[in-house]
């Protein structure tokens, strides 16, 4: 195949994992209207389990519509998770009320999060309402897959007699700050997959790609987002001044263009295993349904371990000098 042709593929390769990010984050993200309705106008079953990972032939199949029209934006932070998805189906479920009530049992947990109050069951109960306490497994089974997609944290149960949960970070960012006493909303979600977005770019991706991404997520510059504040200054200043991001002009460009990088802080903090996790999770796959990107991940893993080895023998090395030069000075005493 000619080098031309083959470079084509590789781009169109690299816009269709592109679009499946966006439209996966999508059903965690995006707006959707919903009408109250009575459990037994929704096919889901008390108990239903969770959807297994999608085979890697299965993986255009994805859990949402990406939008890029400006309407697809809100100033509702119930808003912006109240679209949804059926377990075991690709497709977004608009009018489903288990997708309603979990976008507000996410609004509720997020809420004692920023309090530092404590989360439990009963609670939670009243949130749902009676009528739909026998779908509580799955409504709360969306509501742990929004928060981890969309927070970073993961819902976990600490107490089974009490039925309390706590929310934790396991995507390794480490930033959590803090306002008048509370917790800031966590932007860890959105880090780890900006993160995704410049690996799947080749590891870098311009500025327009970036937008492209965000504003299928319905997040656009100079429109106030309800959860990440103002979108440009977040990611061109924020993210940046954390050092999370990189934002720099591309070399040799006319007109300017300017693209991102992996700041120092996402490569001391994550690797590109994790970040490839993250993007498996988002398209309910696994890494290695990403080949290209699986072996070049593992790469990463390996030279990290070979760093890490080099840094321990030279920390050995050193304190064995130190403690020789310790004996002499002891000996000539």
């Amino acid at each position: 195949m000619p080098r031309g042709q083959k470079s084509k593929l590789r781009a169109r390769k690299k816009r269709q994992q592109t679009r499946s990010v966006a439209q996966g984050a999508k059903a965690a993200h995006a707006v959707g209207e919903e009408e109250e309705e009575s459990p037994s106008s929704s096919p889901v079953r008390e108990g239903t389990p969770p959807s297994s990972p999608r085979s890697c032939a299965a993986q255009g199949g994805l859990r949402g519509r990406a939008s890029s029209s400006p309407e697809a934006g809100s100033s509702d932070a119930s808003s912006d998770v109240d679209e949804g998805y059926r377990a075991g189906s690709s497709q977004v479920s608009l009018r489903d009320p288990l997708n309603r009530k979990a976008s507000m049992l996410v609004q509720f947990i997020m809420e004692k999060y920023k309090k530092r109050e404590p989360i439990v069951q009963a609670d939670m109960l009243k949130v749902v309402k009676r009528k739909y306490k026998k779908h509580f497994p799955e409504i709360l089974r969306r509501t742990s897959e929004r928060v981890e997609l969309i927070f970073g944290l993961e819902l976990e149960e600490v107490d089974p007699i009490s039925r309390s949960y706590v929310l934790i970070n396991k995507l390794s960012l480490s930033s959590e700050d803090e306002v008048s006493g509370e917790r800031v909303l966590p932007k860890t979600g959105l880090v780890m997959t900006l993160l995704a977005v410049i690996f799947m770019k080749g590891n870098r991706a311009t500025e327009a790609e970036m937008w492209e991404f965000l504003n299928a997520l319905g997040i656009y510059a100079g429109r106030r987002h309800s959860i990440f504040g103002e979108p440009r200054k977040l990611i061109t200043e924020d993210l940046v001044q954390e050092n999370y991001l990189e934002y720099r002009q591309v070399r040799f460009r006319s007109p300017p263009v300017y693209e991102f990088v992996w700041g120092p802080r996402a490569h001391a903090e994550t690797t590109k295993m994790k970040v490839l996790e993250v993007l498996a999770k988002i398209n309910d796959t696994v890494p290695r349904c990403y080949p290209d990107l699986y072996e070049e991940a593992l790469r990463d893993e390996q030279e990290r371990a070979e760093l890490q080895a080099v840094a321990r023998a030279s920390t050995v090395a050193r304190s064995r000098v130190g403690s020789r030069a310790k004996s002499r000075r002891s000996s000539h005493t």
